[in-house]
């Protein structure tokens, strides 16, 4: 007769315990991936970052209306534009973190956020 000794039985209930646990964490995140809270376009971001929301459209033109700097995507933090250039290797670069470059508007906009440490954003050149 085989017995099953209590390491086995151990081994097996925690091995049952974490595919049940897998599982579960994996469903959750399977529905709620499937069902976006508010639907983005294509190539815009939407998402609260430390607290603080990010917006980023692409192609908005952004400062002033987009007579600076034509398809240039507009970044917003709480609502506030962020302005934002890019340089000629393709990397960007912001109003708050001018000395520093980022691949993307998305990574600049958080770099923005943590800077700012809570702080709202001033509107640049003086408007209001």
């Amino acid at each position: 007769m085989n017995k099953i000794t209590r390491r086995q039985a151990l081994g097996t209930t925690a091995g049952a315990l974490t595919v049940l646990g897998l599982t579960a964490a994996t469903g959750v995140a399977t529905s709620a991936a499937a069902t976006p809270a508010t639907p983005t376009p294509p190539g815009t971001v939407d998402e609260v970052y430390q607290g603080r929301r990010i917006q980023i459209a692409q192609g908005g033109g952004g400062h002033h209306g987009g007579h600076h700097s034509p398809g240039q995507p507009t970044v917003r933090i709480d609502g506030r534009e962020l302005h934002i250039m890019r340089n000629a290797d393709g990397s960007w670069i912001s109003v708050v973190n001018h000395y520093e470059t980022f691949a993307n508007p998305t990574l600049l906009a958080r770099a923005a956020v943590r800077d700012l440490q809570g702080a709202p954003l001033a509107p640049f050149g003086g408007a209001a």
